[in-house]
């Protein structure tokens, strides 16, 4: 067996290779095209495997019609990819999300596969591998208005015609030397009647390229799941747009990814603290948030941010990044600010508020900056920040205890921009 890698070998009287799960999706996927003009062995289409690595091929028509066919599902499943200097990412045609780490030389994985999940009954979870068919394209976003970087696509059940009938819109949004993205789900009940649903992940790390011996740990203070092996690199995933109501993680095997299997782990109905993967096959790990009631032709949004970092401190400060990010660039109804002449204001968090609120805001250039509360007559309630401050990113936190019960209107004055937002202070 290969150095981290979990394999699993074919045999015949001309050729010895394994295939990944992957590639079997993709196999599986070529309804319309005939396979069998390549003279491929048959248990390549009814296989499922982990990881892509063929041993030995002893005949040169066989590798060249495997050759043939892997080029062909790389011409049709297309994907979009982005390099924000900090990392890399890749989205497939059908939404699956996989992060790299980029060197001087090469890319290395350290996330094999993150999928959404929705799952609505025991035998009806929306899922990559069984589920998945392009519904409108995944690609770049030509101009972004809330991030650097940004890739868009969606997703409906027309492969599998399987309930539940969902469509999902995938937002992924990166920033210049980031080491972190925020990824947005926009899931759509297509159904004629309210459905019931749990939302969440299907997540296969491959840290440093590597398989298995690594570890899941949830940091419940910072509401951050961490996968780590050793003195690696750290991979942290986060849910900011709600809170978790089960994380487990076991060890990969062929054939978990049944809609019952799913479903099992995302009722597991607690936050699973560590797991340790103690074979080379690696951990799989499934969240999922308590179930949402979305009418027919509604809709719901869930928004997960994914942090590099090279020790779990870095990682955290990374992913700390992206939560100030989450909470400057969107409202509290999941809606990008954009950002135009590159002054941004952000929602105030929490809004509703009762004692503290923070504000967050970026500037685009070095410059005053004036920040003023007022009340619903137009008074000047507080003067929050009346400075010359640097280009970048920076937030106020204030006490609001002293305000009464009412709506406000906060506005910055930058360089003869304005721009405002309001908050709802409650009691």
């Amino acid at each position: 067996m290969p150095d981290g890698g979990f394999v699993n070998y074919y045999y015949s009287d001309m050729i010895e290779f394994a295939i990944s799960e992957e590639t079997q999706v993709n196999i599986q996927r070529l309804r319309n095209f005939n396979l069998k003009s390549l003279n491929l062995p048959e248990f390549l289409l009814y296989s499922h495997y982990k990881k892509p690595i063929i041993k030995t091929i002893a005949m040169k028509k066989t590798l060249l019609a495997l050759s043939a066919l892997l080029m062909f599902c790389g011409s049709i499943y297309a994907q979009a990819s982005f390099n924000t200097g900090g990392l890399m990412l890749e989205i497939n045609q059908y939404g699956r999300i996989r992060l790299d780490i980029p060197n001087n030389i090469d890319t290395i994985t350290h996330l094999e596969r993150a999928s959404i999940l929705v799952g609505t009954s025991t035998n009806a979870v929306f899922d990559y591998t069984n589920d998945a068919e392009e519904h409108e394209p995944t690609d770049l976003v030509a101009s972004p208005l809330s991030s650097d970087f940004e890739i868009y696509g969606s997703y409906d059940n027309t492969y599998s015609g399987a309930p539940p009938d969902v469509i999902v819109k995938l937002n992924a949004y990166g920033w210049t030397n980031g080491s972190f993205i925020i990824t947005k789900f926009n899931v759509i009940n297509n159904e004629s009647l309210l459905m019931n649903a749990r939302i969440g992940l299907d997540i296969i790390p491959e840290l440093n390229g590597v398989y298995g011996f690594d570890s899941v740990t949830y940091n419940p203070s910072a509401g951050v799941i961490r996968f780590h092996r050793g003195d690696q690199e750290n991979l942290g995933i986060k849910l900011l747009s709600g809170s978790l109501s089960s994380l487990a993680s076991f060890e990969w095997y062929d054939g978990y990814t049944y809609d019952s299997i799913y479903w099992q782990w995302m009722n597991y109905g607690s936050l699973q603290p560590q797991y340790a993967s103690p074979t080379a096959d690696g951990p799989v790990c499934i969240t999922s948030e308590a179930g949402k009631s979305i009418n027919a032709g509604d809709s719901t949004e869930v928004f997960y941010a994914f942090a590099f970092g090279a020790d779990e401190t870095s990682m955290l400060a990374n992913m700390q990044a992206a939560v100030d990010k989450y909470n400057l660039l969107f409202t509290s109804v999941g809606e990008a600010i954009p950002a135009g002449n590159g002054l941004i204001l952000g929602k105030n968090f929490p809004n509703p508020c009762n004692e503290n609120t923070k504000i967050n805001y970026e500037l685009p250039s070095q410059g005053m900056v004036s920040l003023k509360l007022y009340d619903a007559q137009g008074n000047i309630a507080a003067a929050l920040v009346n400075a010359k401050q640097d280009k970048g990113m920076h937030s106020v936190e204030f006490d609001t205890r002293h305000l009464a019960p009412g709506v406000y209107c906060y506005t910055i004055n930058f360089n003869n921009q304005v721009k405002s937002q309001n908050m709802l202070v409650v009691r």
